[in-house]
This record gives C-alpha cells, structure tokens and sequence, in this order.
C-alpha cells in the first residue's frame, strides 16, 4: 500500500514547531527593537550633552561675569537650539520614531530635583523625552541665564524599556 499525504499527528507535530520558532523569532525582534531603541535614546542624549558642553567651551567668557554657561531651560525649543546649538544633528534632538517634522523631544525641567525618580517631567515610556535640567551654583532651575544668574551645571533625563528605568547624565563641570 503506498501512502499519500501527511497524517494527522504528522501535521500536528510540524505546526507546533513552527509556531515555537515564530514564537521566538517574534520574541527575539521585539527585544531587539527595544535596545535599538534604547542605544538611540543614549546616543542622543550624549550627542545633546556634548553639543551644551561645546556651547559652555566655546562661549566668549566675556559675556556673562563667570565667564562660560550652560543654557537655560527657556532654551530648549526649536528654533533656541538650532541657533545656539548648530552642530547638533536634529535627529539626536527626537525620541525614537519621532520624525523631524515633530517638535524636539528636549523639554525642560520643571522643577530642581536632582534624582531620576523626581525630576518632572519624568521620563516614561508614555512621556517619551529628554529632559534637560540646568542648575544654579546654590542648585536652583536655570530658566535664563540673563536673568536667574548663571547655569553651571545641568543633567538630562531619559527612559531605558530594558529595564524601565529613568538614567541620567550629568555635565562635565559641576561647579
């Protein structure tokens, strides 16, 4: 007798283990996007940091009494950043499948607390920004230098989905 087709439990067998491997291959593409997301939100934010620190460097020192500051948080908008900022690449200025079209994801903080469970706003997977905190010497928010008095320091916030968590860089001077 000579057999034609598959039998039941054949089919059964090879449709189970197909779904387990598309199961891990969907698995394994979704935590791939996630750090590829999160390897973007790093970069950005140290593309970011170091274009405020060049702007601290290569300010003419003669413009504020201290010398060099950090920029204010009524800075960070659009038009502000690119015209302090104009080496950044404003792809590094947006959360991850923001285009660049959208407004900037940088916002500033709203208030002086300096912990990654306190700032506001506070970065989420909801609230997907970076958010730039400048500082006082005595440790206030930075609105404006010309008025609040000079920025000497700042940290910006950003969310990690692999852990769900919020990191923080700080600025190279911190005086």
């Amino acid at each position: 007798m000579i057999r034609r087709g598959f039998t039941v439990i054949e089919l059964v067998i090879t449709i189970t283990i197909m779904g387990i491997l598309l199961t891990l291959a969907v698995v394994n593409l979704n935590a791939t996007q996630m750090n590829g997301r999160d390897s973007e939100r790093k970069g950005d934010v140290e593309s970011l940091a170091l274009n405020i620190e060049n702007y601290y460097t290569n300010q003419d020192p003669n413009l504020f009494m201290s010398g060099g500051t950090y920029l204010g948080s009524s800075y960070m908008n659009d038009s502000e950043i690119r015209q302090f900022l104009p080496d950044l690449d404003m792809k590094n200025a947006h959360a991850p499948g923001k285009s660049d079209s959208d407004p900037i994801s940088v916002v500033p903080a709203t208030n002086n607390t300096t912990t990654t469970t306190g700032v506001l706003p506070l970065p989420s997977k909801n609230n997907d920004v970076y958010v730039y905190q400048p500082l006082t010497a005595n440790g206030d928010l930075c609105v404006d230098p010309f008025i609040s008095g000079d920025c000497r320091r700042f940290n910006i916030y950003y969310y990690q989905e692999a852990d769900n968590s919020v990191h923080m860089v700080t600025s190279k001077h911190q005086s």
